[in-house]
């Protein structure tokens, strides 16, 4: 019997989950990235989307906003003080997508509160945000 070689599994880059260049895709390959960086960063595995936006049925809607889900919040939020800042927020963005005045209003508020907040159009600029805002401890 020869002994058969281990499987490898192919190990999906966060390049290869934003090609579309999607807010999901980006968001995606953001998170993807943290999975990967949890050894560098432990603070990482607190790193959470939000699920305040998508198409929804209006039963599914309703029941979303009496639980609390509200417009505008950010997209991803990182639930660890630093000595700057009480946590951090990064709002995803695709293509030409502005923010809505809801985003604008939340921004404002979290940044009022002692929040980092930042808006982002690529993975990578999400990445190196994350990255400068744990280094800062």
């Amino acid at each position: 019997l020869e002994p058969t070689k281990p499987k490898q599994s192919k190990v999906i880059r966060p390049e290869d989950l934003a090609k579309s260049g999607s807010e999901a895709a980006l968001q995606t390959a953001v998170m993807a990235w943290a999975a990967n960086s949890v050894g560098k960063y432990p603070q990482l595995k607190y790193l959470a989307h939000i699920p305040n936006g998508g198409s929804r049925d209006v039963r599914e809607g309703v029941s979303l906003k009496a639980q609390g889900v509200k417009r505008g919040i950010p997209d991803l939020m990182l639930p660890f003080p630093t000595k700057y800042f009480a946590g951090l927020f990064i709002e995803m963005k695709s293509g030409k997508n502005k923010l809505s005045e809801e985003q604008k209003d939340w921004l404002k508020y979290l940044s009022s509160v002692g929040y980092m907040t930042s808006v982002q159009w690529s993975w990578e600029g999400a990445r190196d945000i994350i990255v400068d805002y744990l280094e800062r401890t």
